[in-house]
């Protein structure tokens, strides 16, 4: 998974690496020190990759179905095809659950009913809105990658580490 060993076992590596990658995701920016911010660039780079190849990847279909009255009803359904459903669970096996935020003025019961439609939130917005943004951006720049950039703070004072804000480009 990750190449640096951060001075942590291997499984509150993973853990630390995963964890950032989602709030990279969710939140567009995060500040970490430059060694993390290498790893963990290199594993968002590739999420967004597989995003933005198969954000567009549906399949439409009839469904027919039968209602509480005996007719059949036919439905035109979207769905994703077999390789964006495959993606979409490589990209769920990484990021951890986002719960959605809920906003200042709403009630517990608009909150479910806006939430009930999403399941994971973070893999809809890498899907939905990262996903066509960085495909029309490497379109328009004929080149792909480079989604994410570092910009150095300086050193944590205490230890000296050089930090670094990783944020989407």
């Amino acid at each position: 998974m990750a190449n640096r060993k951060l001075g942590r076992p291997t499984d509150q590596r993973k853990a630390l690496l995963r964890n950032q990658v989602t709030n990279l995701i969710w939140y567009g920016r995060i500040e970490t020190t430059l060694a993390r911010a290498k790893e963990v660039s290199a594993m968002a780079e590739k999420l967004i990759t597989l995003a933005a190849r198969e954000c567009d990847n549906t399949i439409e279909t009839t469904k027919n179905t039968n209602n509480d009255k005996g007719q059949t009803v036919v439905l035109n359904v979207v769905n994703d095809a077999p390789s964006k459903l495959a993606a979409r669970r490589r990209i769920m096996k990484l990021l951890y659950e986002v719960p959605a935020p809920r906003e200042a003025d709403e009630t517990r019961k608009e909150y479910k009913a806006r939430t009930r439609q999403v399941k994971h939130p973070v893999v809809e917005k890498l899907m939905r809105e990262l996903g066509p943004k960085y495909k029309a951006r490497a379109a328009e720049k004929g080149t792909g990658g480079g989604y994410t950039r570092i910009v150095k703070k300086g050193p944590r004072r205490g230890d000296g580490a050089e930090m670094v804000i990783l944020e989407l480009v």
